[in-house]
């Protein structure tokens, strides 16, 4: 999925759920079964990390950082970062799972635009619940 999906799901899951180790927890389980799902990447790497951080500050901002909604956000995003930064690659492979295993991460299917739509759905569910005050 593209990062900002992550993000959102990452983050309404957080939001729901009963424990920050949960969250954390729940992201990343949400990141490797939405990469299982065949969709289309954005080809502008640029575009993916201001987006994917831009929903995440909002998050953070509204929700606070420590808030389960930030923490499964951050989770659900996180192990993209590997696609990014330069990691150590023991073996010559990624170090999540659903990016190690071949033919685990699929193109096609969900199109990316789709996957933008139900991002911000997501995230406006979750800035407009559990306001912080």
């Amino acid at each position: 999925m593209i990062v900002s999906l992550h993000v959102a799901t990452g983050a309404a899951l957080g939001a729901a759920a009963p424990s920050r180790r949960a969250a954390v927890a729940l992201g990343l389980l949400s990141h490797a079964l939405a990469d299982r799902i065949p969709h289309q990447d954005i080809p502008s790497r640029r575009f993916e990390l201001r987006s994917g951080v831009a929903l995440l500050l909002l998050v953070a901002l509204r929700r606070g950082a420590l808030d389960g909604a930030t923490i499964g956000a951050v989770a659900a995003s996180a192990p993209d970062v590997e696609h990014v930064l330069r990691l150590p690659r023991p073996g010559g492979r990624k170090l999540f799972p659903s990016h190690r295993f071949h033919g685990w991460h699929r193109p096609g299917g969900v199109p990316s635009w789709l996957q933008l739509l139900l991002a911000g759905v997501l995230v406006g569910n979750v800035l407009s619940s559990g306001r912080r005050d």
